[in-house]
């Protein structure tokens, strides 16, 4: 085995790791146009194109409406080695964000005719998906939200605002969550599939990121949505539910490119380390440096350990609420730590933005804080514990 290469684990098979090598051969492949999107805060279209080509953009999906049928673990190791492949932070933040926020609750809570009117766009990545709970002043406390769904005798008319949501600036399909009723919390919440055109609906100012720049968000204005009843996502009052489903599975997977990208910055420190030299020798003869070397290797295998156990128990039906939150907590800081350690290798040179060693410190920060904060989660691993 290669220094650095994935260790072979018991939930993990011989086909599912080919998989994974096939997945990182096509992610070097893209063009590395990261700094400059970074720069811009553009979105990548063209490398989005070529994912989706390739069988990215709907792994989860049911296979009848073009997605790729994947498992759990297997899906994980495409997004760890497009996360490794791939320079473009933002670019897999986005297609993270489509998958979990658009397909994967559409392919469990949508009707017949929801899913065939928009699951094959979405899995083809003709289709870009978001969606819209996340208020100005309900974040953390996302089930405190304000905007509101009023039956009429058409449907239901939409009023609210809701603020850092990605993808809003390419979606063409956005799950918006309103409340329906007086529930408490998640009660009374339900879900609308918002084409990007319908009336009222208004995609506001984009907002300007430290990091994963090259992944648009924005803000939602609803200002009066007029929606039939057939534009609801599951049945009223399921909102919480579909969101609920929707962060479990993101929080799961979205670690996987984490692990990726450390392993990245890994490779890169090493072959740093050998060939920069100061005092007459590599600075990988020296301790301080090789040590962090070295505690990159055991956030990387530690990291994998914790997504993939993940992805083992949910394929088998567990809830892995908890496991989820553990492995979230850990790779996110983890990876903080990794991006920070690799400035310092890289000195003066890991602080300028040419090498691009300093986006993967800014574009790691962010999460620590998306699909729940490090706070939330240790909140739901006390709650777990029964504390």
């Amino acid at each position: 085995m290669s220094r650095g290469a994935p260790a072979p684990i018991e939930w993990v098979t011989a086909e599912q790791e080919a998989y994974l090598r096939h997945v990182l051969e096509f992610a070097r492949s893209l063009p590395d146009a990261a700094r400059e999107h970074d720069r811009l805060g553009s979105f990548d279209r063209e490398a989005w194109e070529r994912c989706a080509a390739f069988g990215l953009t709907g792994l989860p999906a049911e296979e009848a409406y073009g997605g790729g049928g994947t498992d759990v673990v297997t899906t994980m190791l495409a997004l760890e080695a497009l996360g490794e492949g791939c320079s473009d932070g933002g670019l897999v933040f986005s297609l993270n964000a489509h998958l979990w926020t658009s397909v994967v609750p559409l392919s469990a809570f949508g009707t017949p005719e929801q899913k065939q009117r928009w699951l094959p766009g979405l899995c083809s990545g003709a289709t870009v998906g978001c969606h819209a709970i996340t208020e100005p002043d309900a974040g953390s406390d996302v089930f405190s939200l304000t905007s509101t769904g009023r039956r009429t005798e058409d449907g239901y008319v939409l009023s609210g605002t809701k603020m850092f949501i990605t993808n809003a600036p390419i979606a063409d399909l956005i799950i918006v969550f309103v409340r329906t009723t007086d529930g408490i919390g998640p009660y009374g919440l339900s879900a609308f599939l918002l084409e990007r055109d319908t009336p009222g609906l208004t995609i506001g100012r984009e907002i300007d990121k430290m990091g994963l720049r090259s992944s648009p968000m924005a803000e939602v204005v609803l200002d009066g949505c007029l929606v039939p009843q057939e534009a609801m996502l599951g049945t009223p009052g399921q909102g919480g539910k579909i969101f609920e489903h929707s962060m479990r599975w993101e929080r799961a997977c979205i670690m996987a490119s984490q692990v990726g990208v450390m392993r990245r910055t890994m490779q890169v420190c090493i072959a740093y380390a050998r060939e920069r030299r100061q005092f007459g020798h590599a600075i990988a003869k020296y301790e301080s440096i090789a040590d962090k070397i070295a505690d990159m290797r055991i956030a990387v295998d530690a990291s994998r350990g914790l997504v993939l156990r993940v992805g083992w128990l949910m394929d088998r039906g567990h809830d892995a609420m908890v496991e989820a939150a553990i492995a979230k907590v850990f790779v996110s800081e983890a990876a903080v730590q990794t991006q920070l350690d690799a400035v310092q290798i890289h000195g003066g040179y890991g602080y300028m933005t040419e090498l691009g060693v300093e986006r993967g410190l800014r574009d790691a920060v962010a999460g620590t804080i998306y699909s729940g904060t490090s706070e939330m989660q240790r909140r739901i691993i006390a709650r777990g514990l029964g504390l």
